[in-house]
């Protein structure tokens, strides 16, 4: 009782204990993930994103799309019923910053890859109303306009190789170059939307 008392009015020692406690808590629960394989390694038919799909991906960030749509299905019912399977750890080895969100204006888009056209989803980005009349989602028509640089999206996949280890090739820049050309922030915003979850889909 004394010793209670005398943390409590110690504000230093009472601060110590606490970060001394969550940490202890933080890295019994943290380091084991380092561990796990399903963790930290990409489930079969993942693969890095290419280089249109890393532009796309820059693209998704920069307008901000991931504070009104999550990319995780949690493990419920509800969830898979409408979302499709739940979202596995191993799918996002490759994502710097990961785009789980915590907000749902608009549906989670883990599972959306091949579930529109890319005419639907340029539709929808100039114009959401026009496929979705109850949508409040803003649109998008400016990035028909915007071209996507090629150059810039070769260096991004160098540093995400050299600094973390993506398996890139030399193949893999070749062809990010011609893949790019010519293409619109539109057209890599599509091709990233295409590409998510379908790893997954294809084996359920």
């Amino acid at each position: 009782m004394i010793a209670h008392e005398k943390i409590e009015k110690n504000i230093g020692l009472m601060i110590a204990l606490i970060i001394f406690t969550v940490s202890i808590g933080g890295l019994v629960q943290i380091v084991p993930l380092f561990f796990m394989h399903s963790t930290t390694e990409p489930v079969q038919g993942v693969k890095p994103y290419s280089g249109l799909q890393l532009a796309g991906r820059d693209v998704y960030v920069r307008e901000g799309c991931y504070v009104c749509h999550s990319q995780m299905i949690r493990p419920f019912r509800a969830e898979t019923e409408r979302y499709g399977h739940y979202s596995l750890a191993g799918e996002f080895v490759y994502d710097r910053p990961f785009q789980w969100g915590s907000k749902r204006t608009g549906p989670d888009l883990q599972r959306v890859g091949g579930r529109y056209s890319d005419e639907w989803h340029r539709a929808h980005l100039i114009n959401p109303r026009d496929v979705v009349p109850e949508s409040i989602m803003p649109g998008y028509p400016w990035l028909a306009d915007a071209k996507v640089d090629p150059g810039l999206t070769v260096r991004k996949m160098t540093v995400l190789k050299d600094a973390f280890g993506d398996p890139y090739t030399e193949e893999d820049f070749a062809a990010a170059k011609t893949e790019i050309e010519g293409k619109t922030e539109m057209d890599a915003l599509i091709a990233y939307l295409q590409s998510l979850g379908t790893a997954v889909k294809t084996r359920r």
